[in-house]
């Protein structure tokens, strides 16, 4: 187990896995959780200003969130997500696109109000075959310390 203690700054991981978008799947996740007609349709694609079908962004969330998973080597001690900030989605994820992510941990404290508790801050990238970032976050997660360090 992973403990807030055994967490360490600025120590970027990448994804080992990818993940090669369709346009089956753009259409699919659209049509259940953001139906926008350029998400679902190639030719209204055309006329937008991404001028092709491309994902939604909580679907290149939902991706990265996935490719996240992947790159865990043990179970970690984390008790809940505290909340996302810094949503970007700079470069369109469309169809073709082979993805996969970067994470790092750029801060961490120990829980004033709970200090059996720490809570890390992580900067996750989604990337690109171009190595574009295509969508960034960063999320809040509270853990708990290691008994012993109490």
């Amino acid at each position: 187990m992973l403990y807030f203690e055994d967490i360490h700054l600025n120590q970027p991981r990448h994804s080992d896995e990818t993940y090669t978008v369709t346009a089956d799947d753009i259409k699919q996740f659209a049509a259940q959780w953001d139906p926008m007609p350029f998400h679902l349709d190639e030719e209204i694609a055309k006329f937008s200003p991404i001028g092709k079908l491309f994902a939604s962004g909580i679907h290149s969330v939902a991706i990265g969130i996935r490719l996240s998973h992947t790159m865990m080597e043990k179970d970690l001690a984390v008790i809940a997500g505290l909340g996302w900030t810094d949503v970007r989605f700079p470069v369109p994820v469309c169809t073709g696109d082979i993805l996969r992510m970067k994470s790092e941990i750029i801060d961490k404290r120990i829980s004033q109000s709970k200090p059996d508790r720490g809570i890390i801050i992580s900067l996750n990238q989604l990337i690109n075959q171009h190595d574009q970032v295509v969508t960034e976050y960063k999320i809040s997660t509270l853990m708990m310390r290691r008994p012993e360090t109490i």
